[in-house]
């Protein structure tokens, strides 16, 4: 199993970024189409990024500090609902926040396009988080996710 782990700095205070990682409309702001969150332990995680569909649960929901999510795709075999996890944890720092993203469980052939997401991702969310439009998620998958 493989992991991919990041981190990055938003111009805004952790309890607004929390926002983008918990509702519904942060979280499309600059992941995915359309989200469908629960943000409570053992609620709903859904999230469609262009067409496919993401689903898992919340794990940990410490406001303003830390979010993890379990992750896979709905359909798929070896990456099913769940079976990886994410974890978002928020430090105040003099500038606003840092973000560190941890995603762990991965299977080894998914690691490089999960990279490659989050990586766009990630600058999506320090412009949304920082009050700037990031425009329409335009994602495109360079492999198969299911």
């Amino acid at each position: 199993m493989a992991e991919f782990a990041t981190s990055i700095d938003i111009a805004a205070e952790p309890d607004f970024v929390f926002r983008f990682l918990t509702t519904n409309d942060g979280m499309t702001a600059w992941m995915g189409q359309w989200a469908d969150l629960d943000p409570e332990p053992g609620g709903a995680f859904a999230v469609d990024i262009f067409g496919s569909p993401v689903r898992g649960e919340f794990l940990e929901v410490d406001p303003p500090h830390r979010v993890v999510v379990s992750w896979g795709y709905a359909g798929s075999e070896d990456l099913p609902p769940g079976a990886s996890r994410v974890a978002f944890t928020l430090t105040p720092i003099e500038s606003g926040t840092r973000v560190d993203l941890l995603h762990t469980d991965l299977p080894e052939r998914h690691a490089p396009g999960h990279a490659r997401g989050w990586q766009y991702f990630v600058e999506r969310l320090a412009l949304a988080g920082a009050g700037v439009d990031p425009g329409p998620d335009t994602w495109t998958p360079t492999d198969t996710v299911m």
